[in-house]
């Protein structure tokens, strides 16, 4: 009836008939203890269609998943709506264990997942009343059959079972076909390595080992990371979804459990664990309860295991404290390093992307965390949209306390100490739509129709512009003039415009192993009004790019990080503006760790070659590297590709944009 159940035959030694008695017997007892009359039926339409909705997008499918994980098929047999909605408001109430999780579910919610696991049907069976004599003969059987040694019922002892120290693989309920005992239907490599076990059985395991044995108990690396094991599969990410597509995986996919224990505050820690705190609620995803009764020690055991060099921020003295608030209230507007384009602040949102409210990290997050993360975001959350702004130990704004990195550092640290009396930073209320570009190089992240979910806009004094498509790994548009519009409402708020009419370029992937010179590019999926649904969802990943962030110069310049299958990618790209020309040079660093050919699709559309290393279409002259160009198709559907042939090791190439327009 459930496969993969914990639940052993104990009625297989006795005759068919025998079987049967037993199996009602115990049916008219068990139903006797009941407080509510069984109600079958089926569900309501509009309940199983929300329902099937709220089962793949809160998470549920993560360990019940068709095919795999714990199957359900015998769920419409086993309940009615009534009951079934009961279970999944409170799980654990039924379950203390926490094998089954409470989601966080309402009511309405819960009863719209059990309208879709037990259907419109409605497979669950007359209503049974219980036989006296037959309730009596059920008890007896209960106890015979020693069923209270796994369930409790009050008034009925466990009768004393072999001791573990006597179990041997072979014998008992370990052997190949028990008699008159519990059959598990073992296969010969569990019995094996449950005989592995014994042998270690009075040894506590050590800390690590706890760590381990609970997260695959409790199956948290269906979601999580941790010391290489688990984690969202290929075949499972379609279902992981978010409000904020601009942010990436991290947006979509549960952070990674790697130092959690010297990440979060305990008490934080508790929080998320126990009392279903979250900071993420753009995430679909929700963070299941197994109830603290069954987890209480895994807070103490994480922080005691997880370690990180250990950094202090010291309470600034009394005569520094308005210079630190100062410096952190200015770092984090968009005077400084705007981190409030994609991070809301104290309830207020970002006119950007909607990321985890900054004035959460003094309450959340451990000093020594911070600092280490703000030094190099993507080490600790690889894929993460927020740039480096101490690369190389370097800070990238020199004219903020000195440009010493600890000192800035410490100012963020002391202003979101202030928690709500923190005064709001510059940019977190908009003030008009145009973003303009002074005398520095500016970046602005969001959703655009030139650049996609993970667009991310770039403007240079002189004004050159371009966007990159992070989803992708692209350089998708280039203009000239002023820099971008910004769109606050509505899905996606923040999105940005080209305030100039842009110089569209292809935003499908720009790398690629093709087979031969004439074999076809991978094109990205279109989604529009007719095919809504991504049929693709991993186009980039099964393309070999994955984003690894960016970081900035001094001058504000960014250096995309990405990886194309085992080669690792820097990319830059600088706006000149010189003898009334206007161009992007741009410069493509590799880091192969074997020589490979690898093609690089530079331009498409009405391509002309103009030489060897020249070509052009109306709006935009390229030059390319010599050897590398390959012009192929026709019309306006020529691409130029560029075949690289990269060494081991370390090798550059540069290509020069031409704005004709």
């Amino acid at each position: 009836m459930d496969p993969g159940t914990q639940m052993p035959n104990l009625l297989e030694h006795l005759p068919k008939a025998q079987r049967d008695d037993v199996a009602d017997a115990v049916t008219h007892f068990l139903v006797k203890l009941s407080l509510k009359e069984f109600m079958p039926g089926g569900a309501k339409e509009e309940e199983h269609a929300v329902g099937k909705k709220l089962f793949h997008k809160i998470g549920c499918v993560s360990c019940h998943e068709s095919g795999q994980g714990v199957g359900l098929v015998h769920v419409p047999m086993k309940y009615g709506m009534d009951s079934l909605t009961a279970f999944l408001f409170q799980p654990l109430h039924t379950r203390p264990s926490g094998r089954m999780p409470d989601m966080n579910l309402t009511r309405d919610e819960a009863r719209s997942i059990a309208g879709y696991l037990i259907g419109m049907e409605g497979r669950g069976g007359l209503r049974l009343k219980p036989e006296a004599v037959k309730v009596a003969a059920g008890k007896k059987y209960f106890e015979q059959f020693n069923c209270v040694s796994c369930h409790k019922l009050p008034g009925i002892k466990a009768k004393p079972s072999l001791a573990l120290a006597k179990l041997r693989v072979g014998k008992g309920c370990l052997s190949v076909q028990p008699k008159g005992m519990p059959h598990f239907y073992l296969s010969a490599a569990q019995r094996e390595t449950i005989g592995k076990a014994l042998k270690g059985i009075g040894k506590p395991l050590r800390d690590q080992a706890r760590i381990q044995q609970t997260m695959v108990a409790f199956n948290c690396i269906a979601c999580h990371t941790r010391d290489g094991a688990g984690g969202v599969s290929d075949v499972m990410f379609k279902h992981f979804g978010t409000d904020e597509e601009g942010l990436g995986n991290p947006a979509r996919i549960p952070p990674t459990l790697d130092g959690v224990g010297v990440k979060l505050k305990p008490e934080w820690l508790r929080k998320v664990l126990f009392d279903a705190e979250t900071v993420r609620p753009y995430m679909h995803t929700r963070m299941p309860q197994f109830g603290e009764a069954n987890l209480q020690y895994l807070p103490m055991l994480l922080e005691k295991v997880d370690r990180l060099q250990k950094v202090e921020f010291p309470e600034p003295k009394r005569d520094d404290r308005r210079k630190y608030r100062e410096g952190g209230h200015l770092l984090v507007g968009d005077k400084g390093l705007n981190c409030v384009a994609c991070h809301n602040f104290n309830g207020n949102p970002s006119p950007g992307l909607k990321g985890l409210d900054l004035l959460t990290s003094f309450e959340r997050l451990q000093p020594s965390w911070f600092a280490h993360f703000m030094r190099n975001p993507q080490k600790f959350r690889p894929g993460i949209v927020m740039p480096n702004y101490w690369p190389g130990g370097e800070a990238v704004r020199k004219d903020v306390l000195g440009g010493n990195p600890n000192e800035q550092l410490l100012a963020l640290w002391h202003y979101f100490s202030l928690g709500r009396s923190a005064r709001d930073p510059s940019g977190i209320r908009a003030e008009g739509t145009d973003l303009k570009v002074t005398n520095r190089t500016r970046v602005y992240r969001g959703r655009s129709r030139v650049a996609g979910y993970r667009g991310i806009a770039v403007g240079f004094p002189g004004g050159i512009n371009y966007a990159f498509n992070a989803q992708n790994g692209t350089l998708s548009a280039l203009w000239l003039g002023e820099f971008v519009s910004v769109y606050w409402g509505g899905q996606g708020a923040g999105n940005f415009n080209p305030r100039a009419r842009p110089i569209e370029l292809a935003q499908d992937v720009s790398f690629y192993r093709l087979s031969k010179n004439d074999a076809s590019w991978p094109i990205q999926p279109v989604m529009d009004k007719e095919n809504p649904v991504n049929p693709d969802p991993l186009y980039p990943r099964n393309r070999g790019y994955q984003f690894m962030g960016y970081q900035l110069d001094g001058e504000g310049v960014p250096t995309f990080m990405y990886r194309t299958g085992e080669v690792a990618v820097e990319d830059t790209a600088n706006g000149v503006v010189a003898n009334r020309v206007n161009r992007l040079e741009r410069r493509l660093r590799f880091d192969a760790s074997k020589s490979e050919t690898v093609y690089f699709r530079a331009l498409t559309g009405q391509v002309r070659s103009l030489s060897a290393t020249q070509f052009a279409t109306d709006a935009v002259k390229m030059q390319v590297p010599e050897d590398t160009a390959l012009l192929r198709g026709e019309g306006d559907t020529r691409e130029l590709l560029l075949k690289l042939k990269l060494p081991k090791g370390k090798s550059e190439i540069r290509i020069r944009y031409e704005l004709l327009r």
